[in-house]
């Protein structure tokens, strides 16, 4: 379950603009969940030569209530409010309120860092490129704010790297790293709205 931690805190920090967003309700969440729970069981069964690709459609609306009602225990602590959205091209975008003050706390901050100055509770929106290839994705950052002021790469890799951490991995996630595709997915396709 880290890789779908991982992945889903990547894109929580993928976002530019604040999407207005239909109403979600569990049933959403329920088919998103059940669609993983078969995303996860193919991925768990010895590809037999032969077998066809599967694909699976999800949209933003089944995944953001799946975030909201279903995955609260697999988003950390200090990150409330996460919405995804899918846009053209391989553009996604997220937004979640992030609890500054825990970030900027870790370490002796100097007059010149910008996490210095944030405190609180604040919206980040981030928004990049995923793209995808043989198991293996990738996701560029095009641009960050936090509470609509436009803030640098490394400070997002901040959040990203202390919201990532765990025991096993203390360094965290690396936004320019390469990453592994969970349960045998190939390939993520990003349209608009899925």
């Amino acid at each position: 379950m880290r890789v779908w931690t991982g992945l889903a805190i990547g894109l929580l920090l993928m976002s530019a603009q604040q999407q207005v967003q239909p109403r979600l309700s569990k049933a959403d969440g329920d088919r998103f969940h059940a669609k993983l729970t078969r995303i996860v069981a193919l991925g768990n069964t010895p590809r037999a030569s032969g077998r066809a690709a599967q694909s699976t459609v999800v949209s933003d609306v089944e995944l953001n209530a799946y975030l909201r009602y279903h995955a609260q225990d697999q988003v950390p602590v200090g990150i409330v409010e996460p919405m995804l959205n899918a846009h053209a091209d391989g553009i996604v975008s997220g937004r979640a309120i992030v609890d500054l003050d825990a970030v900027r706390k870790q370490k002796q901050r100097g007059w010149l860092d910008p996490m210095g100055y944030l405190t609180g509770r604040l919206p980040l929106t981030a928004r990049g490129r995923l793209t995808t290839q043989n198991g293996v994705g990738r996701f560029q950052l095009e641009s960050a704010e936090i509470s609509g002021v436009t803030v640098p790469k490394t400070l997002v890799q901040e959040l990203l790297t202390f919201y990532s951490a765990t025991p096993e991995d203390p360094d965290g996630i690396n936004m320019d790293d390469p990453f592994e595709l969970p349960s045998q997915i190939r390939e993520i396709r990003v349209a608009p709205g899925s």
